[in-house]
């Protein structure tokens, strides 16, 4: 799994986890919903900004949106 991917679904997974819709979470960052949709689905490769912006409106790291789930952080 490419790390697009795995980064998409670690923000679809916790977004949802939290009772956010995309279009909130779009919102909170300032980016098209649709632009969002397509990164869940692992196919944009978002910038770091983009990446720390999510990980803030999620309110977790950005270590734990580009790990695989179950993998140790150090």
């Amino acid at each position: 799994m490419s790390l697009a991917q795995i980064f998409g679904r670690n923000v679809r997974r916790i977004r949802m986890s939290r009772g956010v819709t995309l279009e909130a979470l779009a919102h909170d960052v300032g980016l098209a919903y649709s632009y969002v949709g397509q990164i869940e689905r692992g196919g944009r490769n978002p910038t770091l900004d983009v990446v720390e912006r999510l990980a803030t409106a999620l309110k977790v790291s950005s270590i734990e949106l580009l790990s695989e789930p179950g993998d140790t952080v150090a």
